[in-house]
């Protein structure tokens, strides 16, 4: 009776275990989120105009959590580098509406930056 019940609880935790796995990747697959209804023809993001002050004033401005110096997710969000080298995570953050944490972006923005980001992360 003992050693059954020991089998049905392997196996119930295996399930488990396995429904968890499945659904932490649905829908966020390394920067595959969708984007909210738009085309990134009709969204020519340029890191100057449009992404740069984005992240500028909502995510490494004084009140933000990437300034120089920051430990947080991928560190700083200063220079263009640092932006272009965290393009992916940036934009998995900003689609699932994770970042910025304590504020909030358009759907326009949030637009541009994966738009911006599945177009090569460029410095236009």
């Amino acid at each position: 009776m003992k050693k059954n019940l020991q089998y049905i609880f392997v196996i119930l935790a295996a399930i488990a275990i396995t429904a968890i796995a499945c659904s932490k990747g649905s829908g966020d697959n390394e920067g595959g989120t969708p984007l909210p209804p738009s085309s990134c023809a009709s969204t020519p993001a340029k890191f100057s105009s449009d992404i740069n002050p984005i992240i500028q004033s909502n995510c490494a401005s004084s009140s933000g959590c990437h300034g120089n110096g920051s430990s947080n997710g991928p560190g700083a969000l200063t220079t263009f580098n640092q932006i272009k080298n965290a393009a992916s995570a940036i934009r998995s953050a900003v689609v699932s509406k994770r970042m910025p944490l304590g504020g909030s972006l358009t759907d326009a923005q949030i637009q541009s930056i994966a738009c911006w980001a599945d177009n090569g992360a460029l410095n236009n």
